[in-house]
């Protein structure tokens, strides 16, 4: 079987490549090889490499520039998938990456793959555009508050932001659950094994607050000496800390279907957050 996968550079792309299951070959295209915003170009490379599978990990996710942005977030997040899916046709399947951010986070459960989306921002607005784009052929995968060793996100942020104040403020009214970018992988990898298609949720088990994740994170840092001290860390509301972007108060997902499907247990994030920041030691 042969895997085109999109956005090599990035922390879910270089989870692929490195969690490449026996029996696949892979085209990984970084934004310099394939420029996701050009249908024309995502038409070319398709008809050249004739994937079975294409594994979009690209995206534009700069939330809150998309607020600005959102013709270039629209042309990535709804054009790309809707230019695979086109030059796909039948004869190749598209795995897509969505997000929680395509819900209105009012829900008091957790949201369903078939629950209604209202996305409140340009960017969950552009996922949800690339659902539809992806069409019912596509395996869709939506996730949350996705992190890796050496990549750019909430972890990385805080541990520098730890490292250089003596005291920061985190919001605590925002919750959902951390996803390994490296379990994400593998659940992508079985759910294309499967030819699974449809809509489908991962996310590591156990939910938080965007401040139990960073009080977490002081804490097993530290332990394995990536901190020399635990900084004061203090709970604040959304309100204290504005964005141009809305995000979901509550953005937990569903997970259920997948895990049955998969037949795996779950794995708690704070275990996953402790495996990463040894591979953030280990990156120097």
């Amino acid at each position: 079987m042969k895997a085109l996968i999109t956005g090599v550079n990035g922390q879910l792309g270089k989870a692929l490549l490195a969690t490449q299951p026996d029996g696949w070959t892979c085209v990984a295209l970084d934004r310099a090889a394939l420029d996701l915003s050009d249908a024309d170009a995502i038409a070319r490379v398709v008809d050249a490499q004739q994937p079975d599978v294409v594994l979009n990990a690209g995206a534009y996710t700069a939330v809150d520039r998309a607020e600005s942005e959102p013709e270039l977030a629209h042309s990535i997040n709804a054009g790309a998938p809707a230019a695979f899916a086109r030059a796909l046709g039948s004869s190749g399947r598209l795995v897509q990456v969505s997000t929680d951010f395509v819900f209105d986070g009012t829900s008091g459960r957790g949201y369903c793959p078939d629950d209604a989306r209202n996305p409140q921002s340009v960017y969950g607005a552009s996922k949800a555009a690339g659902e539809d784009a992806a069409g019912d052929a596509a395996i869709i995968v939506r996730t949350s508050w996705v992190y890796a060793a050496g990549g750019a996100n909430f972890v990385r942020t805080m541990l520098r932001l730890m490292q250089q104040r003596d005291e920061l403020g985190v919001v605590a009214d925002q919750i959902g659950s951390p996803t390994w970018a490296t379990g994400l992988a593998h659940v992508l990898w079985g759910l294309a094994a499967k030819d699974a298609t449809g809509i489908w949720h991962h996310r590591d088990a156990g939910i938080a607050s965007w401040y139990d994740f960073a009080v977490a994170i002081a804490e097993e840092a530290h332990a394995l000496g990536l901190l020399a001290r635990i900084p004061a860390i203090r709970p604040i509301a959304t309100a204290d800390y504005p964005t141009p972007a809305k995000r979901p108060a509550f953005s937990v997902l569903d997970v259920s279907a997948t895990r049955a499907l998969l037949g795996d247990g779950p794995v708690h994030w704070r275990s996953n957050l402790k495996t990463m920041l040894k591979e953030e030691q280990s990156l120097g």
